[in-house]
């Protein structure tokens, strides 16, 4: 993996439109990485309040940070609480194997 976080991101699916979602789904990720990447433990609920994402969208972008072409790095997930509630939360584990720089100077030029 030489460049696992590469610029720009290839978001797809049947409903993206580049020239309408590509600059708004770039700064989800970014603003959910430059959360996550703290390893602190998060449900999506505290994930929406610090970002001002909503939950499906951050769940999305948990997802996409596992794809190699977003950095292979590692969500894990776990119950918060009593199982039988359904409250997880998730952490980021920032994959260091590969080349992050990217991903990195994207969120510092996002700042």
């Amino acid at each position: 993996m030489d460049r696992p976080a590469q610029l720009p991101f290839k978001f797809d699916g049947s409903d993206y439109v580049g020239e309408f979602d590509n600059a708004r789904l770039t700064a989800q990720l970014l603003r959910i990485w430059r959360l996550m990447n703290d390893g602190n433990w998060r449900t999506l609920s505290e994930i929406e309040k610090a970002t001002g994402d909503p939950p499906a969208s951050i769940s999305a972008q948990l997802r996409h940070l596992r794809k190699e072409r977003f950095g292979a790095h590692t969500i894990k997930k776990r119950a918060r609480g009593n199982r039988a509630i359904g409250l997880f939360e998730y952490q980021l584990i920032v994959n260091s194997g590969g080349n992050n720089d990217d991903l990195e100077v994207s969120v510092k030029n996002s700042e």
